[in-house]
């Protein structure tokens, strides 16, 4: 017997779907790593913001199914979480804030679909390297799409240990 996958699109994530996202966000993360609203809409406002979400057309409206935060921003810099950013950093990389699937979109290939398609976008723009935290145990996920660990420096060790224990600094170059 076949499994039927639904259709999903990937399209920009904008202000009006910020309480579903948030809402997924909160069924997929600790209470630690929990973003309040003004943190995860500055992510979509910047300029070189490349935050996605997977949407599926349902009877009365669309829902979606997952969402990624993405923007460009200065290398080996993640930004802390629940930081309120601002435009002004050099665009050195693509940095993959969050990547978060709701429990009705898990297995339908959400997740590496949202990845493939900010790879797309960055590249366009001549972005050519993603960086990223693995988090609560993600690593192993990240190392299936390309990523690697990678050495840090003691700063950039002390940035990512505030994403928790099980935190993993992680980077991949983006296909041209």
């Amino acid at each position: 017997m076949s499994r039927e996958t639904p259709a999903f699109s990937i399209e920009t994530l904008r202000p009006r779907d910020l309480p579903s996202a948030l809402a997924i966000q909160s069924e997929s993360y600790p209470a630690f790593l929990i973003e309040e609203a003004a943190p995860f809409l500055s992510r979509l406002t910047l300029a070189d913001s490349y935050c996605l979400a997977a949407l599926r057309e349902g009877p009365r409206e669309q829902a979606i199914l997952g969402y990624l935060l993405a923007h460009g921003w200065r290398g080996e810099s993640p930004p802390p979480v629940g930081a309120v950013l601002a435009d002004g950093g050099p665009r050195e990389v693509l940095f993959i804030h969050d990547l978060a699937v709701s429990s009705s979109g898990r297995g339908l290939g959400v997740g590496r679909s949202l990845v493939m398609r900010v790879f797309e976008l960055a590249a366009r723009d001549g972005i050519r390297s993603a960086e990223l935290i693995a988090v609560e145990g993600a690593a192993d996920y990240w190392r299936a799409l390309g990523f690697v660990e990678d050495a840090v420096s003691p700063g950039l060790a002390a940035k990512v240990a505030t994403y928790g224990d099980r935190a993993r600094w992680m980077t991949r170059a983006i296909p041209g």
